[in-house]
Protein backbone atom coordinates (compact mmCIF):
# COMPACT_ATOMS: atom_id res chain seq x y z
CA UNK A 1 0.00 0.00 0.00
CA UNK A 2 1.43 3.38 -1.01
CA UNK A 3 0.69 6.72 0.66
CA UNK A 4 1.63 9.92 -1.10
CA UNK A 5 1.32 13.24 0.76
CA UNK A 6 0.71 15.97 -1.79
CA UNK A 7 1.14 19.62 -0.76
CA UNK A 8 -1.17 21.85 -2.79
CA UNK A 9 -1.42 25.59 -2.96
CA UNK A 10 -4.72 25.76 -1.11
CA UNK A 11 -4.89 22.55 0.87
CA UNK A 12 -3.34 19.15 1.54
CA UNK A 13 -4.42 15.69 0.53
CA UNK A 14 -3.40 12.14 1.36
CA UNK A 15 -3.89 9.58 -1.40
CA UNK A 16 -3.63 5.80 -1.31
CA UNK A 17 -3.87 3.43 -4.28
CA UNK A 18 -4.38 -0.29 -3.84
CA UNK A 19 -5.35 -3.24 -6.02
CA UNK A 20 -8.31 -5.23 -4.74
CA UNK A 21 -7.91 -8.71 -6.23
CA UNK A 22 -10.77 -11.21 -6.02
CA UNK A 23 -9.69 -14.77 -6.81
CA UNK A 24 -12.28 -17.44 -7.50
CA UNK A 25 -14.65 -14.82 -8.81
CA UNK A 26 -17.13 -17.43 -10.08
CA UNK A 27 -18.04 -18.20 -6.46
CA UNK A 28 -19.47 -14.68 -6.03
CA UNK A 29 -22.46 -15.83 -8.10
CA UNK A 30 -23.77 -17.39 -4.88
CA UNK A 31 -23.62 -14.05 -3.00
CA UNK A 32 -26.81 -12.11 -2.28
CA UNK A 33 -27.46 -8.43 -2.91
CA UNK A 34 -26.41 -7.28 0.57
CA UNK A 35 -23.32 -9.48 0.82
CA UNK A 36 -19.89 -8.02 0.19
CA UNK A 37 -16.14 -8.68 0.20
CA UNK A 38 -14.16 -6.25 2.36
CA UNK A 39 -10.65 -4.88 2.54
CA UNK A 40 -9.34 -2.53 5.26
CA UNK A 41 -6.86 0.33 4.82
CA UNK A 42 -5.30 2.84 7.20
CA UNK A 43 -5.08 6.29 5.66
CA UNK A 44 -4.47 9.68 7.26
CA UNK A 45 -4.74 8.16 10.73
CA UNK A 46 -8.16 6.65 10.04
CA UNK A 47 -9.23 3.06 9.41
CA UNK A 48 -11.27 2.58 6.25
CA UNK A 49 -13.09 -0.38 4.76
CA UNK A 50 -13.72 -0.93 1.05
CA UNK A 51 -16.78 -3.10 0.45
CA UNK A 52 -17.10 -4.86 -2.89
CA UNK A 53 -20.63 -5.93 -3.89
CA UNK A 54 -20.72 -8.39 -6.82
CA UNK A 55 -24.55 -8.18 -7.02
CA UNK A 56 -25.64 -4.70 -5.93
CA UNK A 57 -29.27 -3.77 -6.61
CA UNK A 58 -29.70 -0.20 -7.82
CA UNK A 59 -33.32 0.93 -7.61
CA UNK A 60 -35.18 3.69 -9.42
CA UNK A 61 -35.35 7.09 -7.79
CA UNK A 62 -38.09 7.63 -5.20
CA UNK A 63 -40.16 9.93 -7.39
CA UNK A 64 -40.23 7.31 -10.14
CA UNK A 65 -41.54 4.74 -7.68
CA UNK A 66 -44.68 6.80 -7.08
CA UNK A 67 -45.99 5.72 -10.46
CA UNK A 68 -46.64 2.29 -11.96
CA UNK A 69 -43.61 0.73 -13.62
CA UNK A 70 -42.66 -2.46 -15.34
CA UNK A 71 -41.31 -4.97 -12.81
CA UNK A 72 -38.46 -5.74 -15.19
CA UNK A 73 -37.08 -2.22 -14.88
CA UNK A 74 -37.50 -1.39 -11.20
CA UNK A 75 -33.85 -2.12 -10.54
CA UNK A 76 -30.57 -2.98 -12.21
CA UNK A 77 -27.78 -5.22 -10.93
CA UNK A 78 -24.25 -3.80 -10.71
CA UNK A 79 -20.76 -4.59 -9.56
CA UNK A 80 -20.39 -1.84 -6.96
CA UNK A 81 -18.20 -0.58 -4.13
CA UNK A 82 -18.70 1.50 -1.00
CA UNK A 83 -16.28 3.19 1.39
CA UNK A 84 -16.86 2.84 5.14
CA UNK A 85 -15.18 4.86 7.90
CA UNK A 86 -14.48 2.23 10.58
CA UNK A 87 -12.69 4.37 13.17
CA UNK A 88 -13.97 7.53 14.83
CA UNK A 89 -13.22 10.70 12.82
CA UNK A 90 -10.39 12.83 14.18
CA UNK A 91 -11.98 16.03 12.92
CA UNK A 92 -15.52 17.25 12.34
CA UNK A 93 -15.51 16.65 8.59
CA UNK A 94 -13.52 14.24 6.46
CA UNK A 95 -13.81 15.09 2.76
CA UNK A 96 -12.98 11.91 0.87
CA UNK A 97 -13.06 10.73 -2.73
CA UNK A 98 -13.19 7.09 -3.80
CA UNK A 99 -12.22 6.29 -7.38
CA UNK A 100 -12.43 2.76 -8.81
CA UNK A 101 -11.65 1.12 -12.12
CA UNK A 102 -11.16 -2.40 -13.42
CA UNK A 103 -7.62 -3.29 -14.48
CA UNK A 104 -6.01 -6.19 -16.30
CA UNK A 105 -2.84 -7.38 -14.47
CA UNK A 106 -1.27 -8.49 -17.79
CA UNK A 107 -1.96 -5.01 -19.24
CA UNK A 108 -3.42 -6.57 -22.40
CA UNK A 109 -6.53 -4.50 -21.78
CA UNK A 110 -6.76 -0.82 -20.95
CA UNK A 111 -8.29 0.01 -17.55
CA UNK A 112 -12.00 0.65 -17.52
CA UNK A 113 -13.38 4.14 -17.14
CA UNK A 114 -12.87 5.32 -13.56
CA UNK A 115 -16.03 5.77 -11.51
CA UNK A 116 -15.86 8.09 -8.50
CA UNK A 117 -17.87 9.26 -5.54
CA UNK A 118 -17.13 12.01 -3.02
CA UNK A 119 -18.51 12.09 0.48
CA UNK A 120 -18.17 14.09 3.69
CA UNK A 121 -17.65 11.63 6.55
CA UNK A 122 -18.40 12.52 10.15
CA UNK A 123 -19.59 10.89 13.35
CA UNK A 124 -23.11 10.48 11.97
CA UNK A 125 -22.28 9.60 8.37
CA UNK A 126 -19.75 6.79 7.97
CA UNK A 127 -20.84 5.22 4.68
CA UNK A 128 -20.35 6.67 1.21
CA UNK A 129 -22.83 6.31 -1.64
CA UNK A 130 -22.07 3.38 -3.89
CA UNK A 131 -19.71 3.47 -6.87
CA UNK A 132 -21.53 1.69 -9.71
CA UNK A 133 -18.56 0.16 -11.48
CA UNK A 134 -20.12 -1.99 -14.22
CA UNK A 135 -23.42 -3.68 -14.94
CA UNK A 136 -23.22 -7.23 -13.61
CA UNK A 137 -24.31 -8.89 -16.86
CA UNK A 138 -21.60 -7.05 -18.84
CA UNK A 139 -18.71 -8.11 -16.62
CA UNK A 140 -18.21 -11.71 -17.92
CA UNK A 141 -17.69 -10.48 -21.49
CA UNK A 142 -15.63 -7.41 -20.54
CA UNK A 143 -12.28 -9.23 -20.53
CA UNK A 144 -11.38 -8.15 -16.99
CA UNK A 145 -11.99 -11.55 -15.44
CA UNK A 146 -8.72 -13.41 -16.06
CA UNK A 147 -8.19 -16.94 -14.76
CA UNK A 148 -11.31 -16.52 -12.62
CA UNK A 149 -9.78 -13.46 -10.97
CA UNK A 150 -10.99 -9.84 -10.99
CA UNK A 151 -8.78 -6.87 -10.08
CA UNK A 152 -10.13 -3.47 -9.06
CA UNK A 153 -7.85 -0.46 -8.63
CA UNK A 154 -9.15 1.67 -5.77
CA UNK A 155 -7.89 5.16 -5.01
CA UNK A 156 -8.85 6.90 -1.77
CA UNK A 157 -8.08 10.61 -1.47
CA UNK A 158 -8.55 12.32 1.90
CA UNK A 159 -8.58 16.10 1.75
CA UNK A 160 -6.89 18.02 4.53
CA UNK A 161 -8.48 20.70 6.67
CA UNK A 162 -9.80 23.66 4.73
CA UNK A 163 -9.56 27.28 5.79
CA UNK A 164 -13.16 28.34 5.29
CA UNK A 165 -13.15 31.49 7.39
CA UNK A 166 -13.69 33.70 4.34
CA UNK A 167 -16.01 31.28 2.54
CA UNK A 168 -18.71 30.03 4.90
CA UNK A 169 -20.24 26.73 3.85
CA UNK A 170 -23.82 25.90 4.80
CA UNK A 171 -24.15 22.86 7.05
CA UNK A 172 -25.66 19.64 5.71
CA UNK A 173 -29.42 19.23 5.87
CA UNK A 174 -30.76 18.52 9.35
CA UNK A 175 -34.38 18.16 8.23
CA UNK A 176 -34.33 14.46 9.15
CA UNK A 177 -33.14 15.26 12.66
CA UNK A 178 -35.72 18.03 13.17
CA UNK A 179 -38.62 15.91 11.97
CA UNK A 180 -37.47 13.07 14.21
CA UNK A 181 -37.41 15.46 17.17
CA UNK A 182 -40.88 16.71 16.23
CA UNK A 183 -42.21 13.14 16.28
CA UNK A 184 -40.57 12.47 19.64
CA UNK A 185 -41.74 15.73 21.26
CA UNK A 186 -45.31 15.40 19.89
CA UNK A 187 -45.48 19.20 19.59
CA UNK A 188 -48.45 20.20 17.42
CA UNK A 189 -49.61 16.62 16.96
CA UNK A 190 -53.22 16.43 15.74
CA UNK A 191 -53.88 12.68 15.62
CA UNK A 192 -53.29 9.79 18.02
CA UNK A 193 -52.97 6.22 16.77
CA UNK A 194 -53.96 3.36 19.06
CA UNK A 195 -52.04 0.21 18.17
CA UNK A 196 -52.08 -3.01 20.21
CA UNK A 197 -52.52 -1.23 23.51
CA UNK A 198 -50.04 1.59 22.83
CA UNK A 199 -50.62 5.15 21.62
CA UNK A 200 -48.59 7.22 19.13
CA UNK A 201 -49.07 10.92 18.42
CA UNK A 202 -48.39 12.24 14.92
CA UNK A 203 -49.09 15.03 12.44
CA UNK A 204 -51.63 14.43 9.69
CA UNK A 205 -49.94 16.73 7.17
CA UNK A 206 -46.58 14.92 7.45
CA UNK A 207 -48.23 11.52 7.14
CA UNK A 208 -50.16 12.72 4.09
CA UNK A 209 -47.02 14.10 2.45
CA UNK A 210 -45.32 10.72 2.74
CA UNK A 211 -48.20 8.31 2.09
CA UNK A 212 -51.00 8.54 -0.44
CA UNK A 213 -53.01 6.20 1.78
CA UNK A 214 -52.75 8.57 4.74
CA UNK A 215 -53.49 11.50 2.42
CA UNK A 216 -56.75 9.89 1.32
CA UNK A 217 -57.56 8.95 4.93
CA UNK A 218 -57.04 12.43 6.39
CA UNK A 219 -57.74 14.76 3.48
CA UNK A 220 -59.92 12.73 1.14
CA UNK A 221 -63.30 12.87 2.84
CA UNK A 222 -62.95 9.57 4.71
CA UNK A 223 -64.22 9.02 8.25
CA UNK A 224 -60.82 9.82 9.80
CA UNK A 225 -60.64 13.31 8.19
CA UNK A 226 -61.75 15.09 11.36
CA UNK A 227 -60.94 12.34 13.83
CA UNK A 228 -58.24 12.89 16.42
CA UNK A 229 -58.05 9.18 17.29
CA UNK A 230 -57.42 6.30 14.88
CA UNK A 231 -57.36 2.63 15.81
CA UNK A 232 -54.95 0.47 13.80
CA UNK A 233 -55.90 -3.18 13.59
CA UNK A 234 -53.72 -6.19 12.74
CA UNK A 235 -50.35 -4.57 13.44
CA UNK A 236 -47.88 -4.78 16.32
CA UNK A 237 -47.08 -1.58 18.17
CA UNK A 238 -43.32 -1.95 17.56
CA UNK A 239 -43.90 -2.27 13.82
CA UNK A 240 -46.13 0.80 13.67
CA UNK A 241 -43.60 2.77 15.72
CA UNK A 242 -40.81 1.80 13.31
CA UNK A 243 -42.94 2.70 10.30
CA UNK A 244 -43.80 6.06 11.85
CA UNK A 245 -40.11 6.74 12.50
CA UNK A 246 -39.36 5.98 8.84
CA UNK A 247 -42.12 8.33 7.65
CA UNK A 248 -40.53 11.20 9.59
CA UNK A 249 -36.83 10.43 9.11
CA UNK A 250 -36.57 8.12 6.06
CA UNK A 251 -34.58 5.73 8.25
CA UNK A 252 -35.27 2.25 9.63
CA UNK A 253 -32.56 1.64 12.26
CA UNK A 254 -34.07 -1.76 13.14
CA UNK A 255 -32.96 -2.96 9.70
CA UNK A 256 -29.46 -1.44 9.88
CA UNK A 257 -27.83 -3.34 12.72
CA UNK A 258 -29.83 -2.13 15.73
CA UNK A 259 -31.41 -5.59 16.13
CA UNK A 260 -29.96 -9.09 15.99
CA UNK A 261 -30.13 -10.62 12.47
CA UNK A 262 -33.09 -12.91 13.21
CA UNK A 263 -35.05 -10.14 14.94
CA UNK A 264 -34.21 -7.75 12.10
CA UNK A 265 -35.51 -10.25 9.53
CA UNK A 266 -38.79 -10.64 11.43
CA UNK A 267 -39.12 -6.85 11.68
CA UNK A 268 -38.42 -6.56 7.94
CA UNK A 269 -41.26 -9.00 7.21
CA UNK A 270 -43.72 -7.00 9.30
CA UNK A 271 -42.49 -3.66 7.97
CA UNK A 272 -42.83 -4.88 4.39
CA UNK A 273 -46.50 -5.71 5.01
CA UNK A 274 -47.01 -2.33 6.70
CA UNK A 275 -45.26 -0.47 3.88
CA UNK A 276 -47.43 -2.21 1.31
CA UNK A 277 -50.54 -1.38 3.32
CA UNK A 278 -49.73 2.34 3.47
CA UNK A 279 -48.06 2.80 0.08
CA UNK A 280 -44.54 3.47 1.37
CA UNK A 281 -42.68 2.30 -1.72
CA UNK A 282 -39.15 3.08 -0.58
CA UNK A 283 -39.59 1.30 2.76
CA UNK A 284 -41.08 -1.67 0.97
CA UNK A 285 -38.07 -1.94 -1.34
CA UNK A 286 -35.66 -1.60 1.58
CA UNK A 287 -37.40 -4.50 3.29
CA UNK A 288 -37.31 -6.55 0.08
CA UNK A 289 -33.58 -6.01 -0.23
CA UNK A 290 -33.02 -6.87 3.44
CA UNK A 291 -35.01 -10.10 3.20
CA UNK A 292 -33.46 -11.15 -0.11
CA UNK A 293 -30.04 -11.21 1.55
CA UNK A 294 -31.13 -13.63 4.27
CA UNK A 295 -33.04 -16.36 2.45
CA UNK A 296 -32.26 -19.83 3.76
CA UNK A 297 -33.90 -23.26 4.01
CA UNK A 298 -36.00 -22.26 7.00
CA UNK A 299 -37.25 -18.93 5.65
CA UNK A 300 -37.50 -19.49 1.89
CA UNK A 301 -41.12 -20.70 1.75
CA UNK A 302 -42.55 -18.16 4.21
CA UNK A 303 -40.65 -15.36 2.49
CA UNK A 304 -41.99 -16.52 -0.88
CA UNK A 305 -45.52 -16.43 0.51
CA UNK A 306 -44.91 -12.91 1.84
CA UNK A 307 -43.55 -11.77 -1.53
CA UNK A 308 -46.57 -13.22 -3.34
CA UNK A 309 -49.10 -11.66 -0.98
CA UNK A 310 -47.57 -8.19 -1.19
CA UNK A 311 -46.58 -8.16 -4.89
CA UNK A 312 -42.81 -8.07 -4.32
CA UNK A 313 -41.43 -9.19 -7.67
CA UNK A 314 -37.74 -8.82 -6.70
CA UNK A 315 -38.06 -10.80 -3.50
CA UNK A 316 -40.21 -13.42 -5.19
CA UNK A 317 -37.60 -13.96 -7.92
CA UNK A 318 -34.84 -14.36 -5.31
CA UNK A 319 -36.90 -16.92 -3.39
CA UNK A 320 -37.64 -18.97 -6.50
CA UNK A 321 -33.97 -18.82 -7.47
CA UNK A 322 -32.91 -20.08 -4.02
CA UNK A 323 -35.49 -22.87 -3.73
CA UNK A 324 -34.71 -24.29 -7.17
CA UNK A 325 -30.91 -24.00 -7.10
CA UNK A 326 -30.50 -27.74 -6.38
CA UNK A 327 -32.61 -30.87 -5.78
CA UNK A 328 -31.33 -31.04 -2.21
CA UNK A 329 -32.41 -27.45 -1.48
CA UNK A 330 -35.85 -28.03 -3.00
CA UNK A 331 -36.40 -31.20 -0.95
CA UNK A 332 -35.32 -29.45 2.25
CA UNK A 333 -37.67 -26.50 1.65
CA UNK A 334 -40.60 -28.82 0.85
CA UNK A 335 -40.12 -30.44 4.26
CA UNK A 336 -40.51 -27.17 6.22
CA UNK A 337 -43.61 -25.87 7.98
CA UNK A 338 -43.22 -22.74 5.88
CA UNK A 339 -43.94 -24.72 2.74
CA UNK A 340 -47.21 -26.00 4.23
CA UNK A 341 -48.11 -22.35 4.91
CA UNK A 342 -47.20 -21.46 1.32
CA UNK A 343 -49.47 -24.20 -0.07
CA UNK A 344 -52.37 -23.07 2.11
CA UNK A 345 -52.02 -19.32 1.57
CA UNK A 346 -50.64 -18.99 -1.97
CA UNK A 347 -51.46 -22.13 -4.00
CA UNK A 348 -51.09 -20.31 -7.33
CA UNK A 349 -47.41 -19.64 -6.73
CA UNK A 350 -46.75 -23.39 -6.78
CA UNK A 351 -47.15 -23.31 -10.56
CA UNK A 352 -44.35 -20.76 -10.83
CA UNK A 353 -42.23 -22.80 -8.45
CA UNK A 354 -42.71 -25.88 -10.62
CA UNK A 355 -41.92 -23.90 -13.78
CA UNK A 356 -38.71 -22.51 -12.24
CA UNK A 357 -37.66 -26.01 -11.19
CA UNK A 358 -38.27 -27.34 -14.70
CA UNK A 359 -36.28 -24.51 -16.28
CA UNK A 360 -33.34 -25.41 -14.05
CA UNK A 361 -33.86 -29.10 -14.79
CA UNK A 362 -33.54 -30.14 -11.16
Amino acid sequence: MEHDGTNLTVTEAVRSVQLLKIDGYCATAAMEALEFIKSRWNIDGHEWEIRFYPDHWHFLEDEEMLFPFDDKFDHSEWVALKLILVSEPQRDKLRVNLSCRLVCPSQHLDPSQAKTVSHVFNRHSKCSPEVLLMLKHKLPSSGYIVNDSLTVECTITVLGDLDTADEPVPPPSDLRQHLGELLESQDGADVIFHVSGESFAAHKVILAARSLVFKAKFFGGMEETSSEHVVIEDMEAAVFKSMLHFIYTDMAPELDGELEPQAAAIMAQHLLAAADRYGLNRLKLICECKLSGGIDIGTAATTLALAEQHHCSLLKAKCLEFVTKSPETLDAVLATDGYAHLVASCPLVLTELLRAACERKI
